[in-house]
């Protein structure tokens, strides 16, 4: 009997393109064969997805759930459990009892299967088991995110059915029923090390260790703390260039010498500066910053020029700051940028070796914790036996499918899982990581359409485990660390963006924070298994629509952009991709200043600072009413097209007035999601919040024409805070 349901879900990477751009079907592997007979069961087992089959080898008649995978020689009984997950059988459903009207087993249909799909429907039918879907979560089933659901109100209660409730989430914020219409080349399976709990832990330690000897470097040669996230963002500036093999430590990169990290830790030499509200606290930075400017160049082997012109600078302004006792903040503000006019050179030239040696210290801690990671690795492989999986071998035009590893997993220990409250607990030995059970139930959605090798979720929950680990090593376990790296736009943005430009695919996300099924992600390993694509600056569409929100790490954005050109250049198909990066214009950086020359670029559109949303890189954790906070900078929304993909998806005025819509914060716009808190505007800044007067309002570029348009665009655009101060904001 062919698996119905299998093939409906799983159906995604089943439409082949030929080059010539037919279409065939190629379906995933087949459920036992059946006889051709009816079957001879119950209606009570025929709708908990039991059927009849025969048995070749054994000759014999068995029994096969579509829904579990499960296999029995005897006749199943209604409410049986599974005896892997559910030994003493807490979790099965009674097998009689409930209202009279389920008492023949017909459960009682939704609305969404109700309706019938029409002959233009892209989505699948939706099939809803009366029995537990994953071994790993007794008592689960999925739970649909079809728009229709979405809209539909509560329903009258019900009297008790044969299975448990299924856990549905208050707010969805994705929605994994839009198919992809990104084409790629079809490519082998890739040489990663299956992901597994143990490396995982491993690597966690080792990641730690190495925080801890960059805080420590940088106390003991230059008095300061690390700046805040600057490890972070070092992660993901040496991974746009790392050939090494680890997922996340750095081994191979050149330069040794990170720009990013030098840059960050040089800003904070000799002291942090932080923003101003009141003239006290202006007074005392200046003071601060004069008195570590001439402690430092008399500590340091200075030349006498820099001697002599900083220990002047720093006693003039020492002079001026007991003399002068009337001065306003904005005196002592411009005192202080004059001091670092004076003196930030000599700084600098003193401090640079020493700075520099702390970035090529770190990375030969981490080029070496890689190379110990991977024999431990490979060790741990060597002990389990693991077989290679086939690759296709031709070069043909598919949509894009998941990432699949060549090498097979090993069997994986055992995670144990308990629930408190809204939040589900992954432990193992002894270490503990939370997501909460709405998202908990979106990564088991994830996992039943992209991964093949489990069908039974046997492994689902130490995969999960390694997802959560992963992630929460990259961007640390400090409060609100790294959720300015992860964050994501809000629903009605990506709603509009599908609706009116056909946007189908995530350039930069993750299995947490994802709208769509399909995207790209950091890490092809464990991310494979629940619907990445791989690295996006590995990742080669032929045609599609994009949506691309990368990390704001300046060395990131530039490497997109120069990927971005190159697949625009090569593609004659249609190919668009609509990218949201902070305005960034003092100074400006290099990937807007690039994208807004670009000769691709067909409309820009800026949306002034604390008038538009993000969703927080912590949605997987936060509270509802922390989902969303207020951007402190402007938003510059770029359309990077082809000349098919202008023509197929122009950024029309209907389309940009609708994506503009969208864009408004949720407290003034009617909608489902929780309303942000309050913005974050300091006392000080609010002189400096943008007008609605000042957006920008450009016409739609036809090609060839945009490059007039771009001074005009730029003379118009918001103010916003530069680089520094942005990362410490958010």
């Amino acid at each position: 009997m062919s698996n119905d349901s299998q093939a409906s879900v799983k159906g995604e990477a089943t439409i082949i393109l030929s080059p010539s751009g037919s279409t065939s079907s190629e379906g995933p592997p087949l459920s036992p064969s059946t006889t051709s007979k009816p079957p001879e069961l119950p209606d009570e087992l025929v709708q908990a997805g039991w059927s009849k089959c025969w048995s070749r080898r054994e000759n014999r008649p068995y029994y096969f759930n579509r829904f579990t995978n499960q296999s029995l020689w005897e006749v199943p009984v209604l409410g049986q459990h599974d005896v892997i997950s559910d030994p003493l059988g807490l979790n099965a459903a009674p097998a009689e009892g409930g209202d009279t009207n389920h008492g023949n087993g017909q459960r009682k249909r939704r609305s969404s299967e109700e309706q019938g799909a029409g002959p233009n429907s892209l989505k699948r039918a939706k099939v809803e088991p009366t029995t537990p879907i994953s071994p790993s979560t007794p008592g689960l089933k999925p739970w649909s995110s079809a728009p229709e659901d979405k809209q539909a109100q509560s329903a009258t209660p019900a009297t008790q059915s044969l299975a448990p409730a299924p856990y549905r989430p208050a707010v969805i914020y994705w929605d994994l029923d839009i198919q992809t219409n990104a084409v790629i080349r079809e490519h082998p399976a890739a040489n990663h090390l299956p992901p597994h709990p143990e490396i995982e832990l491993q690597r966690a330690q080792l990641v730690t260790k190495l925080r801890q000897h960059y805080h420590e470097l940088c106390h003991q040669r230059e008095g300061i703390d690390p700046p805040r996230e600057s490890f972070n963002r070092w992660l993901l500036e040496r991974k746009t260039i790392d050939k090494g093999h680890d997922p996340l430590l750095p081994s191979d990169c050149d330069p040794v010498i990170s720009p990013s990290m030098f840059r960050e830790v040089m800003n904070d030499i000799p002291i942090r500066l932080s923003r101003i509200k009141y003239k006290e606290e202006a007074r005392k930075l200046l003071f601060k910053y004069a008195e570590a400017a001439k402690k430092m160049i008399d500590s340091r082997n200075a030349s006498p020029e820099s001697r002599k012109v900083v220990k002047w600078n720093a006693e003039d302004t020492m002079s001026w700051l007991r003399r002068d006792h009337s001065a306003s903040k904005e005196d002592y503000m411009d005192r202080l940028e004059h001091l670092r006019q004076q003196c930030g050179p000599h700084v600098t030239a003193v401090a640079k070796d020493s700075v520099e040696g702390i970035c090529s210290k770190i990375y030969q801690l981490s080029a070496e914790y890689s190379r110990r990671l991977r024999q431990t690795h490979l060790t741990l492989l060597q002990e389990q036996p693991t077989e290679a999986c086939a690759s296709p071998q031709q070069s043909r035009l598919v949509y894009c499918f998941p990432v699949r590893l060549a090498m097979a997993s090993p069997p994986l220990p055992r995670v144990e899982l308990h629930f408190e409250n809204d939040v589900a607990c992954l432990r193992f030995r002894g270490e503990m990581v939370k997501v909460n059970r709405g998202h908990f139930s979106k990564l088991e959605l994830l996992y039943r359409y992209s991964c093949i090798d489990d069908p039974r979720f046997e492994k689902f929950l130490s995969r999960v485990w390694c997802l959560l680990k992963r992630y929460q090593e990259m961007f640390g376990s400090g409060a609100n660390e790294g959720t300015g790296l992860q964050g994501a736009l809000p629903v009605a943005v990506f709603e509009a963006l599908n609706r009116q430009f056909g946007v189908s695919f995530e350039c930069f996300a993750s299995p947490l924070n994802c709208y769509f099924k399909q995207f790209s992600s950091a890490f092809p390993d464990i991310d494979g298994f629940f619907g990445s694509r791989g690295p996006f600056l590995s990742f080669s569409p032929v045609s599609g629509s994009f949506e691309a929100n990368p990390p704001f790490c300046e060395e990131m954005m530039d490497a997109m952009v120069t990927h971005f050109e190159d697949l625009l250049d090569q593609s004659s198909e249609p190919l668009s991709f609509i990218v949201f990066v902070p305005e960034w214009r003092d100074p400006v950086t290099p990937a807007l200043t690039r994208m807004e020359g670009s000769r691709f670029l067909r409309h820009q559109l800026n949306v002034p600072a604390y008038e538009h949303e993000y969703r927080s890189g912590s949605q997987h954790i936060c509270n509802r009413e922390e989902m969303s906070y207020r951007a402190v900078h402007g938003t510059a929304v770029l359309f990077l097209q082809n000349d098919a993909g202008f023509v197929k998806w122009a950024p029309t005025p209907e389309r940009l007035a609708e994506l503009t819509k969208a864009y408004r914060p949720s407290s003034a716009r009617p909608s489902s999601l929780s309303s942000p808190g309050p913005a974050n505007v300091a006392p000080g800044d609010k002189d400096s919040t943008p007008k609605a007067s000042d957006r920008t309002q450009s016409s739609v570029m036809s090609p060839g024409s945009h490059d007039n348009n771009n001074n005009n665009d730029n003379s118009s655009s918001s103010s916003s805070s530069s680089p520094q101060d942005k990362m410490a904001a958010v």
